[in-house]
C-alpha cells in the first residue's frame, strides 16, 4: 500500500513514485507514437482523415466513463472490505490477548501457546492469500515440528484455529477455565474464522471477467480511434490530448485491476506484512516480551 504525505499542488503534478504512471507508461508511449504517426501521415497527405463530428467520441467517452466508474467502485469496495476484515482481525487478536490474560493469569505457558497458535493463524492466512511460503514465520512461533504438521494440512490457518480450539477445550477439562471463560475465548476464535472465510471469499471471487474485458477493450478502442478524430481539428496538439485522455482511461483500468485483488503484492494492495507485525506487537506486549519494531514503508510502499 502506498504510504506518503500528500505533496503540494505543484509537486502533485510531477510526482511519479507511488502513482499508477509507471504501470501505464509503456501503453502511453505506444499510444503517443501511434498518434504522432497518424498526424504525420495526415499532414503529408498519405492518409486522408475526414473531419468527424465530436458526437461519436462524446457518446463513447460517456459510456466508457460509466463502465470504468462501475468497475472502479466495485474494485474499491473489494479493497475496502479486505481492509475492514484485517482491521477487525487486529481488534480480535488484541481482545483475545486481553481476555486470556484475565482468564489464564495462573497458566502462563498455556496462554503463551494459545497466542502462538493465533500468530500462526494470521501468518498462515497471509501466506494462503498471497500464495507465499510462510514456513519460517510458522516455525518461529510454533516450532519446527508443529509448523511441519500444520503445513501438511491443506488449510494451515484453519488448522491453527482448530488447534487453538482443542487447546482451550483441554484447559476447560483440566479446570483452568470455566464455562463462561471457554465461551469468551471461543467467541474470539469464531470471529477469526469468520475473518478467514471473508478474506478467502474476496481472494477467490474477482470481478466478473466480462466487465474486465468490456472496459479494457472499450478504453483501448477509444484511445486509438481518438487521433483520427482530432487530427484535422487540433493538428499536432492531437497527440498531446490523446495521451492525456489515455492516461486517464488506462490509469483507471490499471488501478481497478490492482484493487480488485487486494491481497497481492502490487503497490496499491493491502499491507498484510505490516498488519501481521501489528498483531505480533500486540501479542508480545501482552506476554511481556520485547515487541518487534513496526514495519516501515520502503520507497513509499508498505508491504
Amino acid at each position: 500500500m502506498i504510504v506518503r504525505q500528500r505533496p503540494g499542488a505543484l509537486a502533485l503534478m510531477y510526482v511519479v513514485r507511488g502513482t499508477i504512471l509507471p504501470v501505464v507508461l509503456p501503453h502511453l508511449m505506444v499510444l503517443l507514437l501511434f498518434a504522432l504517426l497518424v498526424q504525420l501521415f495526415h499532414d503529408m497527405a498519405w492518409l486522408q482523415v475526414p473531419e468527424f463530428s465530436p458526437a461519436p467520441f462524446t457518446l463513447l467517452g460517456v459510456a466508457l466513463s460509466i463502465f470504468l466508474g462501475f468497475r472502479n467502485n466495485a474494485a474499491y469496495e473489494s479493497w475496502w472490505e479486505g481492509r475492514k476484515q484485517w482491521g477487525h482481525m487486529v481488534d480480535e487478536i488484541r481482545s483475545l490477548a486481553r481476555t486470556s490474560e484475565s482468564l489464564l493469569a495462573g497458566h502462563a505457558d498455556q496462554r503463551r501457546w494459545l497466542l502462538a497458535l493465533c500468530a500462526g493463524y494470521f501468518h498462515a492466512l497471509r501466506g494462503r492469500l498471497r500464495n507465499e511460503d510462510v514456513r519460517e514465520d510458522l516455525a518461529r512461533w510454533l516450532g519446527d515440528d508443529v509448523a511441519a504438521a500444520a503445513l501438511s494440512h491443506g488449510n494451515v490457518s484453519d488448522y491453527c484455529l482448530r488447534e487453538a480450539g482443542r487447546h482451550i477445550g483441554e484447559l476447560y477439562r483440566q479446570g483452568a477455565l470455566d464455562t463462561i471463560g471457554l465461551q469468551m475465548l471461543d467467541r474470539h476464535l469464531t470471529a477469526l474464522a469468520a475473518i478467514q472465510a471473508a478474506s478467502e471469499r474476496l481472494a477467490t471471487t474477482p470481478l466478473p471477467f466480462a466487465y474486465t474485458v468490456l472496459t479494457h477493450r472499450t478504453a483501448y478502442l477509444y484511445c486509438y480511434l481518438l487521433p483520427f478524430g482530432l487530427a484535422s481539428g487540433l493538428g499536432w496538439l492531437a497527440p498531446l490530448f490523446t495521451v492525456l485522455l489515455g492516461y486517464t482511461f488506462f490509469g483507471l483500468d490499471a488501478l481497478s485491476e490492482q484493487l480488485e485483488e487486494p491481497f497481492g503484492r502490487e503497490a496499491n494492495d493491502l499491507p498484510l506484512d505490516a498488519l501481521c507485525r501489528v498483531n505480533e506487537i500486540s501479542i508480545a506486549e501482552s506476554l511481556g516480551d520485547e515487541p518487534p519494531p513496526p514495519l516501515e514503508a520502503s520507497k513509499f510502499i508498505l508491504s
